[in-house]
């Protein structure tokens, strides 16, 4: 498969802050890669530096197999920030500025603007767009030079669930025309439900890169309770079927190596003296593997 994307040892510092700590993942052609982590954890510090608006401190990252020259960018369509556009030009007028800055012409304007759900709003002003029907404009608008790469920072951030949800499937229907997306985000579900691919980052660092569906469809965790939590908490970080064990809402969370009957869980923990009062099993979920990374960390 293709590696279009490729960053080795990818550092930034600001000031003493190092943003990004030796950073290394790749981007195959055709993946829906997710940039997932909280506020700070360095998603817009790489995603800077990819397209060139943020100088890297060491490190190198190549796009198409090739260092980074200007001429990659025509094969490269971002949305970092806020959408700017016009407010009292409409949807078609505002494209045809961005066509002319990006030296496209105005051929496919329609076509981007049907596969976002905006052809019926075309002669409206921006003025009058919701803040979700603005950001598929934004969408439309980086893909108007027809780009190999789509890179999407936050796409559906300060949106409602309506919103949300177009979006996710406008993602979905630019991913099955065979663009490589990139995206970062800080809301798992939304990352799980649209990313083959994601790279978990905190505080600059990697601590996962891979499919989806590898995190997916390992093993779950167990959630467990008693009125010694304390003690519960020790004594199933020594099971041989815990991977690790730690404290969540109350809970002992335990992440299992394999798949076991809650029930044996049971009969073990009760012949060491522990009488649980809550045992639940917890199908494996992108949010439960991302919380068990960050705890690993701590």
């Amino acid at each position: 498969m293709e590696t279009v994307l490729q960053t080795e040892n990818l550092t930034k510092y600001y000031g003493r802050l190092k943003a990004l700590d030796n950073l290394n993942f790749s981007v195959n052609r055709g993946e829906v890669f997710g940039i997932l982590g909280p506020n700070g954890s360095g998603k817009t510090t790489t995603l800077g530096i990819l397209l060139g608006i943020i100088m890297k401190t060491g490190g190198t990252f190549k796009w198409f197999g090739k260092k980074p020259v200007h001429s990659q960018r025509k094969k490269i369509g971002a949305l970092l920030e806020t959408p700017l556009f016009y407010p009292y030009l409409s949807a078609v007028n505002n494209l045809k500025i961005i066509a002319d800055i990006k030296g496209c012409g105005y051929d496919e304007i329609d076509d981007h603007l049907k596969l976002t759900g905006l052809y019926e709003r075309r002669h409206s002003p921006f003025k009058t767009y919701s803040l979700g029907m603005k950001q598929r404009l934004a969408i439309a608008a980086a893909l108007l030079n027809n780009p190999e790469i789509l890179i999407l920072d936050e796409p559906t951030n300060g949106l409602d669930p309506r919103g949300i949800a177009d979006i996710r499937n406008l993602i979905l229907k630019i991913a099955a025309k065979g663009i490589t997306i990139i995206l970062a985000s800080h809301i798992l579900d939304e990352v799980e439900k649209t990313c083959s691919h994601v790279l978990v980052l905190d505080k600059g660092k990697k601590l996962f890169s891979g499919p989806v569906a590898e995190v997916l469809g390992g093993t779950g965790t167990v959630e467990m309770a008693c009125n010694d939590n304390k003690k519960l908490l020790s004594i199933v970080q020594s099971m041989e079927w815990c991977k690790k064990g730690y404290v969540q809402d109350g809970k002992v969370v335990a992440a299992l190596k394999e798949n076991i009957d809650p029930s044996i869980i049971n009969r073990q923990l009760a012949e060491k003296g522990l009488y649980l009062s809550h045992l639940s099993v917890q199908k494996k979920s992108l949010e439960k593997y991302f919380l068990e990374l960050l705890a690993e960390e701590k």
